[in-house]
Parts: C-alpha cells; sequence; structure tokens
C-alpha cells in the first residue's frame, strides 16, 4: 500500500476505511478461498521461521500465522487495525514505506507480499528491499492480480458467438492507473493508483535483486454461475486466471 509520490499516497483517510471495509477482519472473498490458503501453501513455514510481510493491510495473512511475524504498511489506519485485532505475542506490525530504505533490522527466512505490488510505483524498491532482509536462501512469495489478464480499465469482457472473450487493450507498457475509492460519492472520494507491468518487468526485478523463480502459479476463481450462461461463464472463469503467485528463492 505504497507510493514513493506522496501526493500520490491514499492509502489513509477514506481509502483506508474503504480498503478496511472492502476487505473485512477475515479477508475478502478470494482471500478466504484462494489467496490465503494458497500463500500458505508456498510459503510452506516450518517452526521457528520468521516472516516479514510488505502491505500487510489490517493483518490478514498475519492472523494465519503462528510463526514470529513482522507485518509492515503505510497506512496508519490500517496497521492501528492490524495490532488490534491480531494478539498473537510473536507478531509486530510497524508502519514504513517499502519502496524506500526501511528503518528495520534483522533477517527473515520468508518474505510475501499480497495483492499490495500492484499498488506500488516503483516495485522494484520493495524487491530491493526483501533481499536485503531475507537470509541467503530465504523465500519469498509474490501475488499479484494477474498482469495478462486484469488490468484495471484495460481488461474485460465481450461476449462472441456464445462465447465469453476476455479482451485486453494494453500490456507491455507501463501503466499508471488511477482507482477511485467511492467514485459514486464525490465527498467521500479519494484516489489511490494501480501500476501495471508486465510479467517480464517482474521476472527482471526479482534477477536484478537476487531471486531466482522457483515457481510460478495461475490461480482461478472456485465461483461457480447460476442461470442460462453458467456453462459459458464457468468455462471461461477456468480458462482466464485471476491471480498470479511467484515463488523466488534468494541466491546467496
Amino acid at each position: 500500500m505504497w507510493n514513493n509520490d506522496p501526493k500520490k499516497t491514499a492509502w489513509k483517510g477514506n481509502v483506508g476505511v474503504w480498503y478496511k471495509k472492502s476487505v473485512g477482519v477475515e479477508g475478502s472473498y478470494y482471500h478466504q478461498h484462494v489467496i490465503l490458503p494458497n500463500t500458505l501453501r508456498l510459503l510452506d513455514l516450518k517452526p521457528r521461521e520468521k516472516v516479514i510481510d510488505f502491505g500487510c493491510g489490517q493483518g490478514v495473512l498475519g492472523r494465519k500465522i503462528e510463526n514470529e511475524y513482522l507485518g509492515v504498511d503505510l497506512s496508519v489506519d490500517l496497521i492501528k487495525e492490524a495490532k488490534f485485532l491480531d494478539k498473537n505475542p510473536k507478531h509486530s506490525y510497524v508502519i514504513d514505506d517499502v519502496c524506500k530504505e526501511l528503518k528495520i533490522y534483522g533477517s527473515f527466512d520468508k518474505g510475501v507480499m499480497i495483492l499490495a505490488l500492484q499498488n506500488v510505483k516503483k516495485p522494484f524498491g520493495a524487491i530491493k528491499n526483501f533481499s536485503k532482509l531475507l537470509k541467503s536462501g530465504g523465500k519469498l512469495v509474490l501475488v499479484i492480480n494477474h498482469p495478462a489478464f486484469r488490468i484495471p480499465k484495460h481488461s474485460g469482457w465481450e461476449m462472441k458467438e456464445d462465447k465469453d472473450v476476455r479482451t485486453m487493450d494494453s500490456y507491455m507498457s507501463p501503466l499508471e492507473i488511477p482507482i477511485e475509492s467511492s467514485p459514486f460519492d464525490k465527498k467521500d472520494n479519494q484516489v489511490s493508483y494501480s501500476y501495471h507491468y508486465p510479467l517480464s518487468a517482474f521476472t527482471e526485478m526479482l534477477f536484478n535483486n537476487g531471486f531466482l523463480i522457483e515457481k510460478m502459479e495461475e490461480w482461478i476463481s472456485d465461483k461457480k454461475s447460476e442461470g442460462g450462461r453458467a456453462k459459458i461463464e464457468d468455462k471461461a472463469r477456468a480458462e482466464f486466471p485471476l491471480f498470479l503467485a511467484i515463488k523466488a528463492i534468494k541466491n546467496g
């Protein structure tokens, strides 16, 4: 939930309130059914391993973890909520901008960043900080909206010959996309930003910071449709993944 440009940092105030309502205490539907169980599987935590979570929000992942854990987020409101909800004495939460030099010391066995890297204008700053904080051989799990299929305002659906067809109007070009927190309520509306990069950019960020990709997974929705178009919609849902997960190892 960070941005190097303070004028475009809106993860406080109304946006933070909107995010808390959207995700909820236990996470959104996709957090509960797709993201959290699969992220925990990829993390494969062992006893005594230490975890650092960038963009932790209100600690949705942290509360699923028993290991020593540090959650980092730029939002004062979300960190306050995380501390209130998470009573594990082995867990800590700090306010910091992970794109910049961090005021964090120590080393960690596992790193994770769930659906936050896409909200960062300069994501290589976050990857660089993971490289500094993870031990040699440490594992990093990144989960992002799939950059080939889910670009806000640049991807969608069309109906063609009884098929749901995924459409895209951009992919290779980096994009800065404004996201309104309350588009129908101008009084409470604030703008945050989503940043799109092609998949090759993420592989380059990891490689340049000493990481080797161990595994990539594409996660589809497990929802099922009802009604006359259910078969068509379910087929399309199974063909186009919502999320991309990357598991990397720090090499040296």
